[in-house]
């Protein structure tokens, strides 16, 4: 790694509404400081949490890299990146390591060995392994080892949780970024940041659903005697209740998204029937008076639609009778009003909303403790970890002096500003520990990004 480490990372989370840059640093205590953020419109860049409109994107993402910079009077040239869209799938595998002296203890390398071998899979084509996770290890017939590290034996086996995406989405998103003069430092699946945000250990061991209601997709990710056992990204969010509203009521989008915000319910009641939103017309047009409670019955019914979808995703990975954490709601849907109460009703489970502000210290900017902002700061503490265990590849993000940091963030080009050495912060590793290791995704991505002229993406 180049320069000197300074524990400072920003999570990019390109979202379907917002794209949004987080610039966050370790503190002594184990907690994330926020530094600063940066939020723009994805300007229709983004659909169902995939990029589809490149240029779009490279401008949404210049101008919250710019906002970042300039709150945090950190000089950023590397992020770690979120990736999503109804493309990411999950699957089971179980790997075996055959030792020849089993009276030697099991050492780490060996794990990593076995776990590096995962990446061997026959996938369909176009695939690429986004995460290999372990889980519960055997060694010589005897089940759910946690940490063989150390022990004897001679068979080693593991269950390993494996997630998959396209490789030409992954490709797009790389692209965007790089076109944006930021280097990709890692991929990582957004509900594996989710879930790293909000999630305690607790909830892990006890077996929890997350449920992460975005804009274009609603991410889940399942957890069973504290291991990831199953991810899934469904292909609707709130943008989709959005715009059932405004075809309902032919209205805006703009004027359906305030609807939807300030008087929308996930449960309609019989009083909202004496109660009415006034819509202004277009121009020459005569205003239009909204029941509250037609309102309601549209947000519920698309909101039923999606409880739908993660109980068959529960039922899916066959978790029924073992999630005594229940369900855990975030993201920007998860402020819907009875959100928690129809999700509860529906399913039966024990609801409540996860925020991330468990995991942050100081900062500039109290938002971000919303569950609005889950994922942004699960890619920065997903970030801290994998550079805690393996290091970055890239220059590290720079704090600016005093004297040029109003330079930062100025530069439509996002130019080298001052470089000058960094105050130490945060030496010790992080206090909270994952249960998934590192993307295996950041050295292909290098690859594809290396070399321009080889790329075969165009935009």
């Amino acid at each position: 790694m180049k320069g000197e480490k300074n524990n400072i990372i920003v999570g990019l989370d390109i979202g379907t509404t917002k794209i949004c840059a987080i610039v966050g640093q370790l503190a002594e205590n184990g907690k994330i400081n926020i530094l600063g953020i940066g939020k723009s419109s994805s300007q229709g860049g983004v659909s169902r949490g995939m990029v589809a409109n490149v240029s779009k994107v490279v401008q949404a993402i210049h101008e919250a890299v710019s906002q970042a910079e300039k709150s945090s009077h950190v000089k950023i040239s590397t992020a770690y990146v979120g990736i999503a869209g109804h493309h990411i799938k999950s699957l089971q595998h179980r790997g075996t390591l055959n030792r020849h002296n089993g009276e030697d203890e099991i050492q780490k390398d060996e794990l990593l060995r076995l776990e590096q071998e995962m990446e061997n899979l026959v996938l369909q084509p176009g695939l690429d392994i986004l995460h290999v996770i372990p889980q519960d290890y055997t060694i010589d017939g005897e089940e759910g080892i946690r940490d063989p590290e150390g022990r004897i034996g001679v068979r080693v086996e593991c269950n390993y949780h494996i997630i998959t995406g396209e490789t030409s989405r992954a490709k797009i998103i790389g692209r965007a970024v790089k076109n944006a003069q930021l280097e990709v430092e890692d991929l990582i699946v957004e509900p594996v940041a989710s879930a790293t945000a909000v999630l305690s250990q607790e909830e892990m061991e006890a077996g929890v659903v997350l449920v992460d209601i975005g804009g274009g997709t609603t991410d889940i990710c399942i957890f069973e005697n504290g291991f990831i056992s199953h991810t899934a990204i469904i292909p609707i969010g709130g943008d989709r209740i959005t715009m059932d509203l405004q075809e309902a009521f032919g209205i805006l989008k703009s004027q359906a998204e305030e609807v939807k915000v300030m008087y929308g319910s996930c449960f309609p009641t019989e009083q909202m029937k004496n109660e009415v939103v006034v819509i202004p017309g277009l121009p020459g047009r005569e205003p239009k008076e909204i029941s509250v409670y037609a309102i309601s019955q549209v947000i519920r019914a698309r909101m039923e639609d999606i409880i739908q979808k993660v109980e068959f995703e529960i039922a899916l990975a066959g978790v029924d009778n073992t999630l005594n954490g229940g369900i855990v709601l975030t993201g920007g849907g998860s402020s819907l009003k009875e959100v928690k109460q129809l999700f509860s009703f529906q399913t039966g489970f024990d609801v409540h909303i996860g925020t991330p502000g468990q995991h942050l210290g100081r900062g500039q900017v109290d938002e971000v403790r919303k569950p609005l902002y889950a994922t942004a700061i699960g890619l920065v503490m997903k970030g801290i970890e994998i550079e805690h265990t393996y290091g970055s590849q890239y220059s590290p993000n720079q704090l600016v002096d005093n004297q040029n940091k109003e330079e930062v963030g100025n530069s439509p080009e996002l130019e080298a500003v001052v470089e000058e050495e960094v105050q130490q912060s945060a030496k010790k590793g992080p206090s909270w520990k994952s249960n998934y290791n590192m993307s295996m995704f950041s050295d292909l991505l290098r690859q594809w990004f290396s070399d321009d002229e080889d790329s075969d993406f165009q935009h």
